[in-house]
C-alpha cells in the first residue's frame, strides 16, 4: 500500500474523489452479475477509472476492481512512476521485462483470493493469444465476460469530463484555424499539417490520439487519406480534420477549403453537408434516439441526390481517447437502429462530409454537448467552404 507516497495523484487529472465516484459506479454495475471483481485491460477504460495515462501503454496492463477491495492495479515496473503519479490508487503492482505478464496477472488474481472474475474480452489491447493464455491459466476460476460494463458508463461525462473537452475544443479550433489560413496555392500538405499542429499544441493541446487529416486535390477524395508532402495548386480542394486534447479528452473539428472557385459537383455536395449537419443538430434532443440525428441528416442527403456519396454514420462519441482513434465510435453512434436516448452529458463529433471518391470531399463538423434542452456547440468557426 503506499496512501503516504509522495508521488501519488501528483499530475492526476481530476481530484480523488471523481475516479472514486467511478470505481464505485463499476462496482454497482458488476453487482447483477454476481461476480468478485472486474479487470479492465483497455487503455481508455482504465484511464478513466483511475486516470493511468503514459506513452507506454503499448505494454501490458491491467486493473483488478474488486466489488470490497481497493482496485489494483498491474503494469511493467518502468511504468511505476508514471502510474504513482498519475492515479490516487494506493496498490500497484509491477511485471518485470523478462516475466510472462498474464503468469503475473493469474498470480495477482489468486493472491487477492478471487474466485469468480470477470475480464474485459472486448478491447483491442491485449491479443488473442495473450488473452487466451490468460484465460487458460484462471481455468479453475469461474470468468464472466466484463466488456462493455465501463464503455457504457463513459458514455454519460461528468463536468469535470465536460470542461476538459470544452478546453480541447478550443485548441482544435486555433489549429483549425491556423491550417485555413495557411491555405494558399504553393504550400504543401506539410506546410498546412505543420501549422494546425503547431497552432492547436500552442493554445494547450497534448498529444492526440490520430494524427489529423489534411488531404489536397484528387487524394482528398480517399477516406482518412493525410498529409503527404503534395503541393497545394489552384482548382484543389482541400480537407482538414483535427482532434485535440486537454488531459487525454478530445474533441474534433473538420472543415474545408477551395483553391479558386469549386466546381459545381463540390459546390452543391456542400451545400447539402451544412444543410444536413443543421438537420443533424436540430435533432439532437435528451430523450431522442441516437438515431434520430443521422436519419435527419439522410433524408437531406438522400433528397439532395447524394446518397452514394455519403454510406456512413452521422456521428460518434466522444471523450477520453489513445490512438489509434480519437473517438468512442465503439461506444455509442450516430447512426440507424441506435435506439439508446440522447442524455444530458453525452458529446459527439458530427462530421457531415460528402465525397466524389478519388477526386474530392466537402463537409463540415462540430463537437457538441447534450444539454438538458438540446445541445452546446463548441465552435463558432464558420462552416461555409473557404475560397482561396
Amino acid at each position: 500500500m503506499i496512501s503516504d507516497d509522495p508521488l501519488r495523484g501528483r499530475e492526476a487529472v481530476f481530484p480523488e474523489a471523481e475516479f472514486s465516484a467511478r470505481i464505485e459506479a463499476l462496482r454497482r454495475a458488476l453487482l447483477p452479475g454476481g461476480t468478485e471483481a472486474l479487470v479492465l485491460f483497455g487503455p481508455e477504460n482504465i484511464f478513466w477509472a483511475t486516470g493511468r495515462q503514459t506513452a507506454g501503454y503499448f505494454a501490458f496492463q491491467a486493473l483488478i476492481v474488486p466489488l470490497s477491495a481497493p482496485p489494483v492495479l498491474l503494469v511493467r515496473q518502468l511504468e511505476t512512476t508514471g502510474a504513482r503519479v498519475a492515479t490516487w490508487l494506493t496498490d500497484i503492482r509491477a511485471w518485470q521485462d523478462g516475466e510472462d505478464p498474464a503468469l503475473a496477472l493469474a498470480t495477482l488474481i489468486r493472491a487477492l483470493g478471487l474466485r469468480h472474475v470477470a475480464l474485459e474480452r472486448n478491447n483491442w489491447f491485449v491479443s488473442h493469444m495473450l488473452a487466451s493464455r490468460i484465460e487458460a491459466l484462471l481455468s479453475d476460476l469461474r470468468i464472466s465476460d466484463g466488456s462493455g460494463i465501463a464503455e457504457g458508463l463513459r458514455a454519460v461525462k461528468s463536468p469535470a469530463e465536460l470542461a476538459a473537452i470544452r478546453k480541447a475544443a478550443t485548441y482544435a479550433q486555433a489549429g483549425l484555424s491556423a491550417a485555413i489560413e495557411t491555405c494558399r496555392a504553393g504550400v504543401t500538405e506539410n506546410d498546412v499539417t505543420a501549422a494546425m499542429m503547431a497552432a492547436a499544441i500552442s493554445a494547450g493541446s497534448e498529444a492526440m490520439a490520430m494524427e489529423p487529416l489534411v488531404s489536397s486535390g484528387p487524394r482528398s477524395g480517399v477516406p482518412h487519406a493525410t498529409w503527404r508532402r503534395r503541393r497545394i495548386g489552384p482548382g484543389d480542394g482541400v480537407f482538414i480534420e483535427l482532434a485535440a486534447s486537454h488531459d487525454r479528452y478530445h474533441a474534433a473539428l473538420m472543415r474545408s477549403v477551395w483553391i479558386g472557385p469549386p466546381p459545381p459537383l463540390a459546390r452543391s455536395m456542400m451545400d447539402t453537408a451544412e444543410r444536413a449537419l443543421d438537420a443533424a443538430l436540430a435533432a439532437m434532443e435528451p430523450g431522442r434516439p441516437c438515431a434520430d440525428p443521422h436519419l435527419a441528416a439522410q433524408r437531406v442527403i438522400d433528397a439532395a441526390g447524394h446518397t452514394e456519396a455519403f454510406r456512413k454514420r452521422i456521428g460518434y462519441s466522444m471523450g477520453a481517447a489513445f490512438a489509434p482513434d480519437w473517438g468512442e465510435g465503439a461506444i455509442l453512434s450516430l447512426f440507424a437502429g441506435v435506439d439508446r436516448l440522447l442524455e444530458p452529458g453525452m458529446v459527439f463529433h458530427l462530421p457531415a462530409t460528402l465525397r466524389s471518391y478519388g477526386e474530392f470531399t466537402v463537409g463540415a463538423s462540430e463537437t457538441v454537448i447534450v444539454t438538458a434542452t438540446g445541445i452546446e456547440v463548441l465552435s463558432d468557426l464558420p462552416r461555409q467552404m473557404t475560397l482561396r
